[in-house]
Formats: structure tokens, sequence, C-alpha cells
């Protein structure tokens, strides 16, 4: 994982004040700096620039930013901070400005929602826009009533990885065991196989499938298990040997892997999940990653691919 910077996206929100010592939290584990990013308002934005481009001697040469300045204050109140701490207040849209300064960043963190969004939604505009375009990894922090435990860290519980064997860049798995070792906890890896489709074939139905107990006559739905935990392990090999102190739990489950990791999110650290195929050059989210950010329980970290092939120096 990258030495650089934690930033914390913040707009002075309750969501975004969780996601913030969260943030905190994070900055110290990995003995890393946080940055404290505000992206102005727009009337903000727009006084700042016609208070400048009229010089007046009688205002500050600089803008105060209120909601830099309260944060700083908040941050002042907490028990430690990290050795490096910066402040920034950026202007432009709020997804643009992050992913420029997402450049720099070993993850940046953000709340699910922000003073703009509305109450009934899960995720915000901007959570997910930013999850979407970013550079760097992007962990989205749910509010309060969604995690009890987002405010203290979310330090107990294992890391759960969202992995496809064949297909997932491994810069995704890398951040999870990365982040496991920096808690001292286990790696749950969670892998979907695919279930045959009924030999039964409904007209208003073509895609009807059957669960792996009424595979169990014919016995093909352990062989399906079995491939898809061997496929992992594999996989995992250089993960092992690259961290040897963190514990792997392997999981294999038919379908789907998006309920399955957002149930185990009600009581992990962290749940890790790859942006969208490394191949696919798009604005769009993967289906898992999307389905994760809109339901999870806690913390979910979305991975882009860091590196043009997708892969860590030194992996197969």
């Amino acid at each position: 994982m990258s030495n650089g910077l934690v930033i914390a996206a913040v707009d002075g929100s309750e969501h975004s004040l969780v996601a913030l010592e969260w943030a905190r939290t994070e900055a110290l584990r990995h003995g890393a700096g946080l940055m404290v990013a505000h992206v102005l308002s727009d009337s903000s934005q727009l006084y700042a620039g016609r208070r400048s481009s009229l010089h007046d001697r009688s205002e500050p040469d600089a803008f105060v930013d209120p909601v830099a300045e309260n944060l700083r204050a908040l941050l002042a109140r907490a028990p430690e901070l990290p050795a490096e701490m910066r402040y920034e207040s950026l202007e432009g849209s709020v997804p643009e400005a992050l992913r420029v300064i997402g450049a720099e960043a070993m993850m940046l963190v953000m709340g699910s929602r922000g003073r703009g969004g509305f109450a009934t939604l899960l995720l915000g505009s901007n959570s997910r826009a930013v999850a979407t375009s970013a550079p760097c990894p992007v962990v989205v922090v749910p509010h309060g009533a969604r995690s009890a435990g987002a405010a203290e860290g979310a330090s107990a519980g294992r890391v759960v990885l969202g992995l496809h064997a064949a297909e997932t860049p491994d810069d995704v798995p890398d951040f999870a065991f990365a982040e496991a070792a920096a808690r001292g906890t286990a790696v749950q890896v969670v892998s979907a196989y695919a279930v045959p489709p009924s030999p039964v074939a409904l007209i208003d139905s073509p895609f009807a499938v059957i669960t792996p107990e009424g595979l169990a006559d014919g016995g093909d739905g352990v062989p399906a298990e079995r491939e898809m935990l061997r496929s992992q392990t594999e996989r995992l090999a250089p993960y092992r040997k690259r961290y040897p102190h963190v514990p792997v739990e392997q999981v294999a489950v038919p379908g789907d892997a998006a309920g399955s990791l957002v149930d185990a999110s009600r009581s992990a650290a962290l749940v890790v999940v790859g942006r969208h195929h490394p191949r696919v050059r798009s604005l769009l989210i993967g289906s898992v990653a999307n389905a994760v950010l809109q339901h999870a329980h806690g913390p979910v970290a979305v991975v882009p691919p860091l590196r043009d092939d997708g892969r860590q120096p030194g992996s197969p």
C-alpha cells in the first residue's frame, strides 16, 4: 500500500464527522499523515472569487473557510492526532476536486451522505461519484444509525474481501491484507460460484436457478464449491507469503457474492471490493461494489486498479 496521506473529505455534516473520526484512527494505525479536505460550497466559491477580483485592501488576503476552522477546533479535542496534519479548502465540484487530490492519497475517506443528500438515501450522489472515479481507494463510512461502531474506527472484527479469483486486480487483495495486518486481524475471503440453471425450462422464468441443496442428488454442488476454494487458494498464495501473520478464512458462496458481503459487513472492520473489471474503462461501478455500498452496515473500501495492468509488482 502507498505511504501517502489518508484524506478525510468533510462538509461539516454529522455523516462526514463520523468519517473524519474513522480517518483519524486509520492514519494513526498506519503511521500516515491526515489531510482534512473541504470542498467549498458554490456560494463560498462565488464570494471568494468576487472578493479576489475586486482587490479590496480592506478585506483579508486569505478566505477563511468556516468549516475548516470548526474542524480544526474539533480535532484539537481529539485524544491523539497524526504527526502530519493538513487542511485544504478546495474549489470546483466535489467529485472533481477530490479526484485531483486523491492522486497522492493512501485512501480517501468520506461519509455515505453529506449535507446535500436526501435523508431517505443511504448513499449520496457525491459519495457514489467519488467512489466511481477517484484514483485511490475510497472508504465510505455509513452514518451512525447504520453502523454503531463506525465512530470508533471499526477496530474490531475481520477484514472481509470480495474476490473474483480470475478477474479481481491484485490491488484489491493487497489493500485488504495490508489493512488486516495493520489491525492485527484476519482476512475473510468471499467468492461466489455459479449455480447451474434448472433443468426444468419455464417459459415465464428462463433464468431460474436451483440451490445447492437441489443439486445434492446429482453431486454437482460440492465440486463447484471445491473448485472455487481451490482457485481462491491459488490466487491468495502470494498474499499469504507476503503477510504470513495474517490469518485467512476462505468462503465460497453460491450465486452473487453481494448478499454475503453485506451480511458480513455487520461484524466486519472493513469490507473491501474492487471497483470494476480492470479491462472495463467506464464510469460505471461494478454491480457487487454498488450493492455493497448501498446496503453495507459498516465501512466499505472500493479499490480501483491502481496500475494499468491491475497488477502489483512481483505478482504472478
